[in-house]
């Protein structure tokens, strides 16, 4: 039989149903009105909610071994953090200890003498405990908000420092929390002491957007070097003397000018502390400033006399 003559189309018992170009156009039909009817009544909300329940324990299973994997690395980086961390505290408690037994025999010493010359004694300080809530919301100033305020006992002037150094004062006061003005304000001005050579000096606040210091006024000649530590002076009344204040990180001499420009790095972490110490001021302890009678010129005192 030639091939021509062959019936191309299949017997009558194979025929079920539509044809294939019937059901793409239903099924692209339905999808459309599927889509259209979730998009402006949420009809197929519920059935996701059930297949998300249902199929939840299925991608819990798949996700654990990347949780795992992420919390095996987590582990492993946590400890050796932590292990770095501990041998640092343990250098640190090493040297501290060393300190403070110098620290007692020079304060045996320093009472010693004190009582030899029979000079008064030390002023003693005394602190408060306090968080750091948030940064003032003043962009051009750098300034804390910490949560004690008046009801606690907190006073204006009174200086501020972390386990480093001095971080700055206290300029406003409210009932439950106050205002601490940075070392690194423009505003700001501290009399500080270079621990190697006894010089004194002001550091200002850097107005640049480094959080640095500048310690103004020094002579282009001053013995002064990168690397000298400075400490509060304790001459102004409000800063105790001998808390690190800065370290001087660049010192730049110039021949047209008489001064020296001195940048330092505040030793306190001004940025990102989250515990201080709130000291009480010096001027709270020393007896007040003797008042000055003003006088009057000799002629007016003659004038007065006729």
């Amino acid at each position: 039989m030639p091939l021509g003559t062959l019936d191309s189309s299949p017997p009558a018992f194979f025929k079920q149903g539509p044809s294939a170009v019937s059901k793409l156009l239903f099924f692209s039909a339905l999808s459309v009105l599927l889509m259209v009817a979730d998009a402006r009544f949420g009809v197929t909300q519920p059935l996701r909610a059930t297949l998300s329940v249902a199929l939840y324990p299925v991608q819990w299973l798949a996700m654990r071994p990347q949780a795992l994997a992420e919390y095996s690395s987590e582990y492993f980086e946590a400890r050796d953090v932590a292990q770095a961390s501990e041998r640092e505290a343990r250098q640190q408690l090493l040297v501290q200890a060393r300190r403070s037994g110098q620290v007692e025999q020079l304060a045996l010493e320093n009472t010693q003498l004190r009582e030899l010359l029979n000079l008064s004694k030390r002023l003693e300080t005394k602190g408060i405990a306090a968080e750091v809530l948030y940064d003032a919301a003043d962009p051009y100033t750098r300034k804390l908000i910490i949560d004690k305020g008046m009801a606690n006992g907190i006073k204006a002037s009174s200086p501020v420092m972390d386990e480093h150094g001095i971080l700055g004062q206290v300029t406003h006061v409210l009932p439950l929390v106050s205002e601490v003005t940075l070392v690194t304000d423009r505003e700001h001005s501290i009399p500080v002491l270079n621990t190697r050579t006894g010089a004194r000096g002001v550091a200002y606040g850097e107005s640049g957007g480094a959080p640095l210091l500048e310690l103004r006024f020094m002579a282009t000649n001053a013995d002064i070097e990168v690397g000298d530590m400075l400490s509060t002076s304790g001459v102004d009344g409000i800063y105790p003397a001998g808390v690190l204040v800065g370290k001087v990180i660049k010192v730049e001499r110039r021949a047209e000018t008489a001064f020296a420009r001195i940048l330092c790095e505040p030793v306190g972490r001004v940025q990102g502390a989250r515990h201080v110490m709130v000291l009480e001021p010096l001027s709270d302890q020393l007896p007040p400033r003797p008042q000055i009678e003003k006088q009057l010129p000799v002629a007016a005192q003659k004038g007065g006399r006729r």
